[in-house]
């Protein structure tokens, strides 16, 4: 079960969020919070907020199971434009230089990662899984 939160309109530059953002894109979530905690960039402070408000989502809809176990991951993040605010800046000789006030808009997933059918601990899980079905077969 997947979990978005957005935020919007943040007043940073998109170019400086994206470089927060492909740090943890794809990251374990406890990975993330761990790289975002100790990042100088100002993007990650509210990334590492916007993250903790997907995890809240997250229990919202899944009040049965547990953050811990239920091994999730940032499965998309994406930076996007917001507004521009135009000031202008005194120039020589009576000219004025255009400043652009950049916003940007984050969006950000997770999402439960599905173990491999290969893996060993698919393959533990399923065995688990089938002794519990021929236990529960030989009982009835």
């Amino acid at each position: 079960m997947e979990a978005v939160a957005k935020l919007r309109n943040v007043p940073t530059s998109p170019r400086k969020m994206r470089l927060v953002a492909n740090l943890v894109r794809g990251q374990k979530v406890t990975r993330a919070l761990g790289l975002l905690r100790f990042e100088a960039n100002s993007g990650a402070e509210k990334i590492e907020k916007l993250l903790l408000s997907a995890l809240a989502n997250w229990q919202q809809h899944n009040e049965d199971q547990r953050i811990e176990e239920a091994n999730l991951y940032i499965s998309e993040i994406f930076v996007d434009e917001g507004r521009q605010l135009k000031r202008l800046r005194p120039a020589p000789q009576g000219r004025g230089h255009r400043i652009r006030k950049r916003s940007n808009h984050v969006t950000l997933k997770i999402d439960t990662m599905i173990e491999k059918a290969g893996s060993k601990a698919a393959q533990a899980q399923a065995a688990n899984s089938s002794i519990t079905e021929n236990q529960a077969e030989a009982n009835s």
